[in-house]
């Protein structure tokens, strides 16, 4: 009888262990790998941000959260980003909203508005403040979660040809984001849209003249051997946001959540502030290594630059206005908070 009662304790006790290993099992989360896709090439800017955050998550999470980054539209295109990771093809993804005018009017304000002479790291901050700030829904951005949003500094034109007047612009094809075919249509180019990935080669094959971006451009993908001349005159960002698939959101523990809300902002900064130092590397190489030349226009010619320009701010303020959202009041906040971070 003893001898019974001595194995039951025992058995008790191993119950007891394995009940308390069972209890402690679900505050360890079983490690996690992320899908990230971009369309563009690994060492563009938004792709190093891409991977930076990638190795940041994975270093705070103590390599619980692993990242498959996907650069170069390997796993989804600009064209099928955001529809691709609302479908679960991937579990983030990286795009410019401006790719897809209809889907964020509000927000493509933030980009689209020209002659804004504002540097990334300011207005990368300024965006990703401004999606805090609005509702989802007004944004466009409803059904994702939003893991971070900077913007390029603006951009500017950049052609095989010497350009310092809208004469000299005149009838020239030029490679556009979506937001800035208006733009160069006013000025007297002729806009041809097409994405970053597909610039490279259009220029090669002299399909375009030139294009409009920000300048890092000139290093990071080799067109300062295409194109000699930048303009110095601010048209519009390209504003990036990267979105989460919502039930991948949903399936991570509370604290790979926290780690990544802690990263939004700070990716903001890093991708503007970054960028801002590579453009000015980028720069100086084009110039020395590839010859190219900084345009500036005179008081007067930009003047009639800005003459051209002023009717497409006030008719994207109000054709968005007229959609039921609140275009000059975020117009008036993005003023604001360009001032709050030049200070």
């Amino acid at each position: 009888m003893l001898g019974k009662f001595s194995a039951m304790k025992r058995t008790l006790r191993i119950l007891a262990s394995a009940t308390l290993v069972t209890t402690s099992l679900p505050s360890l989360a079983a490690e996690t790998t992320l899908s990230y896709a971009f369309f563009a090439p690994a060492q563009t800017f938004p792709a190093v941000q891409m991977q930076k955050w990638a190795d940041e998550l994975h270093k705070r999470t103590d390599g619980q959260v692993s990242v498959n980054a996907f650069p170069g539209g390997a796993l989804l295109t600009a064209d099928n980003m955001f529809d691709g990771v609302r479908n679960g093809v991937a579990d983030i993804g990286l795009s410019v909203t401006s790719y897809e005018p209809g889907r964020f009017p509000l927000l493509n304000l933030a980009g689209g508005l020209t002659g804004i002479d504002v540097n990334s790291a300011v207005a990368s901050q300024v965006v990703y403040d401004l999606i805090q700030e609005y509702p989802a829904e007004q944004m466009g951005l409803d059904g994702f979660k939003v893991i971070t949003a900077f913007t390029s500094e603006p951009g500017y034109l950049h052609t095989k040809t010497h350009v310092d007047s809208l004469e000299d612009l005149e009838g020239l094809e030029i490679r556009v984001p979506g937001d800035a075919t208006e733009v160069i249509e006013a000025l007297g180019g002729v806009p041809v849209g097409l994405s970053q990935g597909e610039t490279g080669e259009a220029l090669q094959s002299g399909v375009v003249d030139g294009y409009v971006s920000s300048r890092e451009a000139l290093k990071d993908l080799q067109y300062a051997r295409d194109v000699k001349y930048v303009t110095e005159y601010p048209l519009t960002n390209t504003v990036f946001v990267a979105l989460m698939n919502q039930q991948s959101w949903e399936s991570l523990p509370e604290d790979v959540k926290k780690i990544i809300n802690e990263l939004g902002a700070e990716m903001a900064h890093f991708a503007g502030s970054y960028l801002d130092s590579h453009i000015t590397k980028s720069l100086e190489w084009a110039q020395k290594e590839e010859g190219v030349e900084i345009v500036s226009l005179s008081d007067e010619e930009a003047k009639r630059w800005s003459e051209r320009l002023k009717p497409i701010n006030k008719k994207r303020l109000e054709g968005v206005e007229e959609m039921g959202l609140p275009a000059e009041e975020l117009h008036k906040r993005m003023l604001e908070l360009i001032e709050k971070h030049q200070q």
